[in-house]
């Protein structure tokens, strides 16, 4: 019988001197959700119209994105919120909630550049995590760079191209 009074005892200190611990994580898990989240992204023209970012590239102001979070199983559309990027080619969309469990994605929705309107479809959009439950203690989110190829691709782009190719010989 003693036995049991001594395993009683120590079950039940045990269990209160766990309760501060999970007081103080509570307190930490409020800390760390920093609303509202800051989406930032560039935009960019492809003048060589090479699929990627090159020393010709350049960044273009006035161009329209979307983010849009969805339901990951139902596919369903929860949130949406458009941007426009400012005079250096740079979005920022303040996001005021956290999207937890949704896929979001940040999309090109329209060119400033007549001659620059085609989304290059390997960077007409980039996924994002827009949630605080993830480790990430910062509370901007970073979307890698979209891209409208150029029309017609600039003079010299064949120079410049050939800096990016590993030759065989």
């Amino acid at each position: 019988m003693a036995n049991i009074w001594k395993a009683l005892v120590l079950t039940t200190t045990l269990s209160f001197l766990s309760m501060p611990g999970m007081i103080v994580c509570e307190g930490q898990k409020s800390k760390v959700t920093k609303l509202p989240m800051i989406l930032q992204g560039r935009v960019y023209c492809d003048t060589c119209r090479a699929g990627f970012e090159t020393d010709a590239t350049t960044y273009m102001p006035g161009a329209k994105v979307r983010v849009e979070c969805r339901n990951k199983e139902t596919q369903e559309i929860h949130f949406t919120k458009e941007g426009m990027t400012d005079s250096t080619g740079t979005y920022k969309i303040v996001i005021k909630e956290d999207r937890l469990d949704n896929i979001c994605d940040v999309k090109l929705i329209s060119s400033s550049q007549h001659d620059c309107a085609s989304p290059d479809p390997a960077r007409e959009r980039s996924r994002v995590i827009l949630t605080a439950y993830n480790g990430i203690a910062s509370n901007h989110r970073f979307a890698n760079s979209l891209g409208f190829f150029k029309d017609v691709a600039l003079k010299g782009c064949d120079e410049i191209l050939e800096k990016y190719l590993e030759n065989d010989d």
